[in-house]
C-alpha cells in the first residue's frame, strides 16, 4: 500500500471522526445561519445580551444537571425543582405594599435568606434523589421521574394556599428583582448581574471539576464506578453529593429565574430539565459516564439559546419550535449512543 493511499485512508478517518463528533454543533450552525439570513437584524448588541441573560440562567441548570450526566445519570426533575424553587423564593419576596401578598405579616427578609433556604429545600428533594439512586439501585431515570411528579404535587399544593389560591405570585420587592434583572455598564457595554452570576457559577463549577479530588472522584464513578470503588472511592456518597450540589444549582437558578420573570407559578421552569439536557448533550457530555467539560456545556447551552430565541426572532411557531427542539435532542443523543458503540 502506497504512502498517498495511507495518507488518504487517513484523512478520510479524521473527517469522518470529526464530522461523528461535532455533527450536531454543526448542523445547529447551519440553523443559525439560515435565521441570520432570514433576518440579517438579528445580529445585534441588543439580542447578543438578550441572549446572554437568558442562557444565564439555564447553564446554572445545566451545569447542575452536567454534573450529574458525568456521573452516568440523569435528573427529569430539575424543572419541577426550579419551580419549587422561583414559588418559594418569589412569596417570601414580594413588595411590602402589594396587595395580595401570600404572606402578608411577614417582616421585609434580606434578599439572600430566601435565595439560601430554597437552595437547602431543593439541595434536600436532589439529594433524595441521590440516595435513592446509589442505596437503592434505582435507575435514576425512574427515581428522577417519581420526583419529578412529587416536586410538582408539593409545588402546586403550595402554590394553591388560600387566601387567593392558584394565581400567579407577582408583586416581587424591586430589590428580589434588581437582583436578576439590574445590570451595570463596562466600557460603554451593558452586563446583566446574570451574566456575572452565570460566570461565578462555571468558575466554581469548573474549578470542582478540574481542581480537587471531587472532580477525579466524579468522572472515576462516571467512567467506572466499579473500578472506582476498588481504588477506595465511596461511590454511594459520591453520587449522593452529586444530586445535592445539583440541588444547590437548581435552587439558585429557580429564585434568579423568579426575578428575571418578575413572577412565578406552579408551571414555572416546565421543560427546563429537556433543554438543559440536551445542552449539556450537545456540549459533548455522554449519558455512558465520564466524559464531559465545562466549556462544553457552556457551549451547548450557548448554542441551544441562540437557536430558540433566533427561532422566536424569526417568528416560527411556538409549537414548530416544541417539534425542532424534540429533533435536536433525538439527533443529540443518537449520536452520542453512536461515539459510545464506536469507543466500546
Amino acid at each position: 500500500m502506497s504512502v498517498n493511499t495511507i495518507k488518504k485512508k487517513l484523512n478520510k478517518q479524521d473527517i469522518g471522526h470529526f464530522l461523528m463528533n461535532n455533527a450536531i454543533i454543526i448542523v445547529l450552525f447551519a440553523l443559525m445561519l439560515v435565521i441570520i439570513a432570514l433576518e440579517p437584524s438579528f445580529v445585534s448588541l441588543k439580542n447578543f445580551t438578550n441572549i446572554l441573560a437568558q442562557a444565564s440562567t439555564r447553564t446554572i441548570f445545566a451545569l447542575g444537571v452536567g454534573t450529574i450526566i458525568v456521573a452516568k445519570g440523569t435528573d427529569l426533575s430539575l424543572g419541577r425543582q426550579v419551580g419549587l424553587a422561583a414559588v418559594i423564593s418569589a412569596s417570601l419576596l414580594q413588595a411590602p405594599n402589594y396587595a395580595y401578598k401570600m404572606y402578608p405579616d411577614l417582616p421585609i427578609l434580606p434578599v439572600i435568606v430566601p435565595i439560601l433556604l430554597v437552595m437547602l429545600i431543593t439541595g434536600l428533594f436532589s439529594g433524595i434523589n441521590g440516595l435513592v439512586v446509589a442505596k437503592f439501585k434505582v435507575d435514576p431515570f425512574i427515581a428522577t421521574l417519581g420526583m419529578m411528579v412529587i416536586v410538582y404535587g408539593v409545588t402546586s399544593i403550595y402554590y394553591d394556599r388560600p387566601p387567593y389560591g392558584a394565581q400567579p405570585i407577582g408583586g416581587l420587592d424591586p430589590r428580589f428583582a434588581n437582583v436578576a434583572q439590574g445590570s451595570i455598564k463596562l466600557g460603554g457595554i451593558t452586563i446583566p448581574f446574570l451574566v456575572i452570576y452565570a460566570v461565578i457559577a462555571v468558575t466554581i463549577m469548573w474549578f470542582l471539576w478540574n481542581k480537587t479530588r471531587f472532580g477525579k472522584n466524579l468522572f472515576a464513578v462516571g467512567g467506572n464506578s466499579e473500578a472506582a470503588a476498588v481504588s477506595g472511592v465511596n461511590v454511594g456518597r459520591m453520587l449522593i453529593m452529586v444530586y445535592i450540589l445539583a440541588g444547590l444549582f437548581y435552587g439558585l437558578g429557580g429564585s434568579l429565574e423568579a426575578a428575571r420573570i418578575g413572577s412565578a407559578t406552579n408551571n414555572t421552569g416546565n421543560g427546563y430539565e429537556l433543554d438543559a439536557i440536551a445542552a449539556c448533550i450537545v456540549g459533548g457530555l455522554s449519558f455512558s459516564g465520564g466524559i464531559g467539560s465545562i466549556a462544553g456545556i457552556v457551549t451547548g447551552v450557548l448554542i441551544f439559546q441562540v437557536i430558540a430565541y433566533g427561532l422566536a426572532f424569526v417568528g416560527v411557531n411556538a409549537y414548530i419550535q416544541y417539534i425542532i427542539k424534540g429533533l435536536i435532542i433525538i439527533i443529540a443523543v443518537a449520536i452520542d449512543n453512536r461515539k459510545y458503540i464506536k469507543r466500546k
